[in-house]
């Protein structure tokens, strides 16, 4: 295919000059003769005005464009004070273990320079043997390293093996790529800080913090958030940047025998159609794809052609290369060198490189499908022109949501801010998993209610588990001998599920419960690293899922139907036609049955119900949107019953929500897994019973949430006209799986229905309604107000669906039902505390909700009916037989 033809935008952004200052008169001697013979005379004005600000004890984060000698610029005042201060410690921390050891490489020049005996330093990860650990805890200033092992090694040894001296002398914290520190990890490592915090308070040490961060919208606010510390920003670059060229490529369509749209040819065949052109002409390239089987792909497909239409033959398909996760680090090694050194002429590579690890002087750089973020996009295409010279730089748009926005709006990509990177370090969860961790490292005291603001409801939980105990005013840990293990970075929930191989019973990865629902359950394809498995069989009981290679043309979507109950709102706010409130909700989330969806072209092939229903219940974070009236009318006669009377179909509330949460992951830097966005039950509701309002959650799916529902409240003008663009600028006739989610939706309709969010519009006329369109939620199968005399027809269908609690209910012989008030009528009174604990109350209800049409808020009651003289005969006799057996 002709690349000229499918190029839709270009743009060039001119070169800028360096604005180069003299050495700081606060620059040692000796730095400056290392630099003057190093052929460095002057700074870039950011390294200097960091230094100088650094000199001043301030906090720092830096903000400068890749390739911008950010390194150097938090380099300097480390190695100023390690040189004049040879007891010096400065942690460096990195979000992988290549980038560390990348970066230690590029301080040997220093090492060298000035010799062991006055800077040392070293790379303390997993992979470190022990020789090495002990002499980098004995005589290194410089320890590069990463998140976690501050976590399990450094902090929870910190009066053993040496780690007592770092933590007296800490001057320095390094972070480095501080924008990849969101969601959960972000979160985690806000609470990692606060112990570090806390152990160098015991030491008497106050390090301070020097951060680099990509451009996102809010570094200063990530900064703050993770450090629990003051910053200034740093973002006026001085750093001198070659001529970029940027190139859009739209792929072609794909058009059926029936002139319909089918999709478009996958960016990874155009990206294999320009990477020959790109070595025939001897340019040097990077080649970013999402993942490492599409890397393999282009790297196929690139170097089949590289063979068969090039003049000199495999000669030039050996000159490109993979570069991805699953190569042993001494292959990654030998192709970073080949790569500087020339032999190679590019690489196709997964994210691994997206964070500055060098490979030599690139003039082209290839982004295979937008990913995701634009702080990712600018890391990607920032590896090309980092020597100078001019570049250009392609992105490649895929057929989904995001690339399509930006094929009809690409100025978003170079205008605006990027995204906020969102964390909340006081999710409970998280929090609670460190301030245990916190115990064990030093007793607990009044001091640390200030870096843990949850500390007075978490202490009288921990005491009660025996695993906290009272001493002279202070608590100390008691349970079990190493918390800081009990928890992932990555995560927060507990529950994991293993997937595993059956072909040679190897582990292929891990997951959180809710994650495993959607993508494990029985007859799922699940794609690991570029492979695809198909789940033959997923067990509760052992958590575990089993899995063979899968080879089809399909792929799996859950089905499921997601509750969700308003606890309280915190703040909200009029906007336009619709209200918006920001609070806790309760969310009940079960998955019920797939789609198989074809690859490519996303077209439906149909649905399998699931043997037995998953759910998970949990409390969260949620943007409610009240829907305005004429929306819902309008939508809700659109609404069929599916032939079958389980399924609702033409549901354009789902094409709504499928349109928001797109935009809402364009504005809040978040993935598929991190936010949910469902509708009230009461949307799509056929019965007549219309009550209440109709409202649109933007939940996160996280237990306790994670900040981004509430940064959704924040930028919820944005994400409205977001998700208009995206659907109006869709090139699809009447709407595809890219801009409403399903091909059967009908594009107007829910672009109406968006518009109608921000001005009240007329409906569209003569729309013709799908033949089918399965949909996710399941029509009620029991009214709420014919419980009482249903109960024991209820019961039974319970029991059959393999629910919870389904055989302890139907021990109840009868219920009574008045307003939105269910009573089980008991006959012990112990069971009465027992039922109404908390969690066995909360599934209960949402199991209510889940088979019937039950009120937004509905009560539940305990009414005890037993005959007290049987009740009696009943503990004598259990105390007596308590009584046999202890003596």
């Amino acid at each position: 295919m002709n690349i000229r033809e499918l190029i839709i935008y270009k743009k060039t952004i001119p070169k800028r000059e360096a604005e180069y200052v003299d050495f700081p008169s606060g620059l040692s001697q000796e730095l400056c003769s290392y630099l003057s013979k190093n052929g460095i005379e002057k700074l870039y004005s950011h390294q200097a005005e960091m230094f100088e600000i650094a000199l001043k004890k301030n906090n720092i984060v830096i903000t400068t464009s890749t390739a911008s000698g950010k390194t150097l610029s938090f380099l300097l005042p480390v190695l100023q004070e390690v040189l004049s201060n040879p007891l010096a410690r400065a942690i460096f921390i990195y979000p992988t273990k290549a980038l560390a050891s990348d970066q230690y490489r590029a301080l040997l020049p220093y090492l060298e320079y000035f010799g062991e005996g006055r800077i040392s330093a070293g790379v303390y990860d997993g992979d470190t043997p022990v020789n090495e650990r002990s002499r980098i805890r004995k005589s290194a200033n410089i320890i590069l390293t990463n998140p976690e092992m501050i976590n399990s090694a450094f902090l929870p040894n910190h009066s053993k093996f040496g780690f007592d001296f770092i933590f007296s002398n800490l001057k320095y914290v390094v972070i480095d790529e501080l924008h990849t520190y969101r969601g959960a990890f972000g979160s985690h490592l806000a609470n990692v800080f606060r112990r570090l915090k806390r152990v160098c308070r015991y030491y008497n040490s106050s390090p301070q913090y020097l951060c680099s961060s990509a451009t996102i919208a809010n570094p200063l606010e990530l900064a703050e958030e993770v450090c629990t510390q003051k910053f200034i920003q740093i973002n006026r670059d001085g750093s001198p940047a070659s001529e970029r060229k940027y190139v859009l490529v739209q792929p072609p369509k794909i058009m059926g025998a029936d002139k319909k749209y089918y999709g478009q040819v996958q960016p990874t065949s155009v990206a294999a159609d320009l990477i020959p052109k790109l070595v025939e002409g001897g340019n040097t390239f990077i080649a970013f794809a999402k993942s490492r089987r599409n890397v393999e792909v282009v790297l196929k497909e690139a170097r089949d052609k590289l063979e068969t239409e090039s003049f000199f033959g495999a000669s030039l398909a050996d000159k490109i290369s993979g570069y991805r996760g699953g190569y042993t680090p001494i292959e990654r090694k030998k192709i970073e060198n080949k790569m500087i050194t020339g032999v190679l002429k590019g690489l196709v590579s997964t994210n691994a490189l997206e964070l500055g690890i060098d490979i030599g002087k690139l003039d082209t750089s290839i982004v295979i499908g937008y990913p995701g973020t634009k702080a990712s996009f600018w890391q990607q295409t920032g590896r090309a022109g980092r020597s100078g010279g001019k570049c250009t730089n392609y992105l490649i748009l895929d057929s989904l949501p995001f690339d399509q926005y930006i094929g009809i709006n690409p100025d978003w990509l170079f205008k605006g801010e990027s995204e906020n990177a969102v964390i909340d370090k006081n999710n409970l969860l998280i929090e609670l998993s460190h301030i245990r961790a916190a115990a064990a490292e030093i007793p607990l005291t009044l001091d640390d209610i200030s870096l843990f603001p949850d500390l007075g409801e978490t202490i009288p939980v921990l005491i009660r588990a025996n695993e906290l105990t009272s001493q002279n005013g202070k608590f100390a840990w008691s349970g079990n001998s190493f918390p800081a293990g009990d928890f992932s970075l990555r995560n927060i929930d507990k529950v994991r599920y293993k997937l595993i191989n059956k072909e040679n019973n190897k582990e292929i990865t891990e997951m959180d419960e809710m994650q495993a629902f959607r993508e494990i359950h029985d007859g799922a394809i699940y794609m690991h690293d570029g492979v695809l498995y198909e789940i033959i069989r997923f067990d509760l009981e052992s958590k575990t899922a089993f899995a063979i290679p899968f080879s089809g043309n399909y792929y799996t979507m859950p089905g499921d139907n997601t509750d969700i109950r308003i606890i309280q709102g915190n703040k909200e706010m009029d906007y336009k036609r619709t209200h918006i409130t920001f609070g806790d909700v309760n969310v009940d989330q079960i998955v019920y049955m797939y789609k198989k969806l074809q690859f490519h072209n996303h077209q439906n092939l149909g649905f399998e119900q699931l043997p037995k229903s998953l759910s998970k219940a949990f409390d969260t974070e949620s943007t409610w949107i009240q829907i305005p009236d004429n929306v819902v009318k309008v939508y809700r006669r659109m609404l069929q019953e599916s032939e079958n009377g389980k399924y609702i179909r033409n549901n354009h509330f789902e094409g709504l929500c499928y349109a928001i949460k797109n935009a809402t992951m364009m504005a809040t830097m978040t993935e598929q897994e991190d936010i949910g966005v469902s509708m009230s039950n009461n949307a799509s509701e056929l019965s007549g019973n219309f009550e209440g309002n109709v409202y649109m959650f933007i939940y996160d799916k996280y237990i306790g949430g994670l900040g981004y529902a509430e940064k959704a409240f924040d930028l919820i003008e944005q994400i409205i006209e977001n998700a208009i663009k995206m659907v109006d600028g869709c090139k699809c006739e009447s709407g595809c799986a890219a801009c409403i989610g399903d091909y059967k939706l009908n594009k107007a309709m829910v672009l109406w229905g968006l518009k109608n969010l921000l001005d009240e519009i007329a409906a569209p006329r003569d729309i013709k309604l799908a033949e089918y369109a399965p949909s996710t939620f399941i029509k009620k199968h029991f009214q709420f107000s014919e419980l009482q005399g249903k109960w024991k027809e209820f019961c039974e269908y319970m029991k059959g669906n393999g629910d919870a609690f389904a055989a302890f209910l139907s021990t109840i012989p009868e219920v009574e039902v008045e307003g939105n008030t269910l009573t089980l009528i008991l006959s012990n009174a112990f069971y009465k505390e027992w039922v109404m604990e908390e969690n066995n109350k909360r599934s209960i209800i949402n199991i209510i909700y889940f088979h019937t049409d039950a009120p937004e808020k509905i009560e539940l009651r305990i009414r005890i009916e037993e005959a007290e003289e049987d009740r009696n005969n009943i503990r004598d006799k259990l105390q007596k037989r308590y009584e046999d057996l202890v003596e």
